[in-house]
C-alpha cells in the first residue's frame, strides 16, 4: 500500500493515514475482506512511528472501516449498508458544508460541487473495478 504522506501538512500523520485508506476503501482500491499491512509494515514503509500507524487504524477500527486483531490481521470491512452513515461522518460533513456556505459558496453552488466530486468518486472507482 503506498500512501502519499505531507509532513508539512498541519493535518497530523495518522488522520493523514486514515483519510487515505478511507479514500482507497472508497474508490475500490481496498476491496472488503483484503488484508492490509501490518502496523510494522505500515510504519516502516511510510516512515512514521509504529504508534502513528497504530492509531491510524484504531480509528478506522472505530470507525467501521476496518476490523482484526493483533493476531490475525487487519482487513477492510465488508460495508454495512443498513446501518447508514456514522453519526461522525455526518457530523464531519456538515463541518465541511458549513465550512463551504461560511466561505461565500451558494446552496446551488454546494450542491453542484457535491455532485462532482461523488461523479469524480465513482469514475475513480469504476476505473479501479476494471
Amino acid at each position: 500500500m503506498l500512501l502519499k504522506l505531507d509532513f508539512s501538512d498541519t493535518t497530523p500523520i495518522y488522520r493523514q493515514v486514515r483519510n487515505q485508506i478511507v479514500r482507497a476503501i472508497a474508490e475500490g482500491e481496498l476491496a472488503p475482506g483484503e488484508r492490509l499491512p501490518t502496523v510494522r509494515a505500515l510504519a516502516s514503509e511510510c516512515g512514521i512511528n509504529v504508534m502513528t500507524a497504530s492509531k491510524a487504524y484504531q480509528l478506522l477500527k472505530q470507525e467501521g472501516h476496518v476490523q482484526g486483531d493483533r493476531h490475525g490481521g487487519t482487513f477492510v470491512a465488508e460495508p454495512d449498508a443498513g446501518s447508514g452513515p456514522s453519526p461522525a461522518a455526518v457530523e464531519s460533513l456538515r463541518l465541511s458544508l458549513d465550512e463551504l456556505v461560511a466561505g461565500g459558496m451558494s446552496s446551488e453552488d454546494v450542491l453542484a460541487l457535491c455532485g462532482h466530486l461523488l461523479d469524480e468518486a465513482s469514475s475513480r472507482r469504476d476505473r479501479s473495478l476494471q
